[in-house]
């Protein structure tokens, strides 16, 4: 079945033969994801699902980032019911992610910050340009690391690398994070998507069944890490949107100064 995805604004959906080309499309913002670029996600993906004609999709951003992470400016003054529906529409995402059945090839043109980390590391291959840089800032938010990348940056690279990371949001470069086996490979920007496509183009001209029953495979140990730690780092993000701390970071942040945390 044919899937029309016009509803969508600030994600672009390009169909290439049996090829899904995702744009995140806020190139002014470096993709940074506000509330309704959020909610389109978790819609996005169990849409792609039941697309008959998509054999595989791959994921970019539009401009010189692939994603910001979140739009701190939208996310400043939330109401308790958009807060709610952020982490709901937060859990639908990851386990979308897992769910979809054909291989999803993340082209990292740029930073990927916070979820848009998240978003490209629960790809099923991960290409990123050697200007590409990664890093989970949630901490430096001034709250947990709960939209997925508890679960997967240990599933990548290891309990002791994942904390150390995810505890200091500190930045990887494209060459060290395929180094380490956070990403499969660094390229030169030129060659990114041209790979992106042809990775995409050979999965969609394989075999259907053996692709996606071994991606459905893998995924169901990933999914078993979800749900063992996504529940409980979702519920502690969302505790640390009443913090102190969190409130000083937005305000650190509106104000282009260094945040200071007194644990509260």
């Amino acid at each position: 079945m044919s899937v029309d995805y016009s509803q969508f604004q600030e994600v672009q959906v390009e169909r290439r033969d049996r090829v899904l080309i995702v744009t995140l499309n806020r190139p002014k913002a470096l993709n940074a994801i506000t509330f309704p670029l959020h909610t389109e996600l978790s819609l996005l993906f169990r849409l792609m699902a039941r697309d008959g004609e998509a054999l595989a999709v791959v994921l970019t951003g539009a401009g010189r980032a692939f994603c910001a992470g979140g739009d701190l400016k939208d996310f400043a003054n939330p109401g308790e019911t958009q807060i709610d529906s952020l982490f709901e529409e937060a859990r639908t995402l990851i386990t979308d992610i897992l769910d979809l059945p054909q291989p999803l090839i993340a082209a990292v043109n740029g930073p990927a910050y916070g979820l848009g980390a998240t978003l490209a590391l629960f790809a099923d291959v991960i290409l990123a340009a050697e200007e590409a840089v990664f890093a989970d800032t949630h901490v430096v938010a001034g709250v947990v690391a709960g939209d997925g990348g508890a679960v997967i940056w240990p599933w990548l690279i290891g309990a002791a690398r994942a904390k150390e990371f995810l505890m200091t949001g500190d930045p990887i470069t494209a060459k060290e994070a395929a180094r380490i086996g956070l990403v499969n490979h660094a390229l030169p920007a030129a060659e990114l998507m041209p790979r992106a496509l042809a990775m995409a183009g050979r999965l969609a001209a394989g075999p259907k069944l053996a692709i996606q029953g071994t991606k459905q495979s893998v995924n169901q140990l990933l999914r078993g890490a979800a749900n063992q730690a996504l529940d409980l780092s979702l519920a502690l993000e969302k505790a640390c949107f009443k913090s102190e701390d969190h409130v000083e970071a937005l305000k650190a942040f509106s104000e282009k100064r260094k945040p200071v945390f007194k644990g509260k």
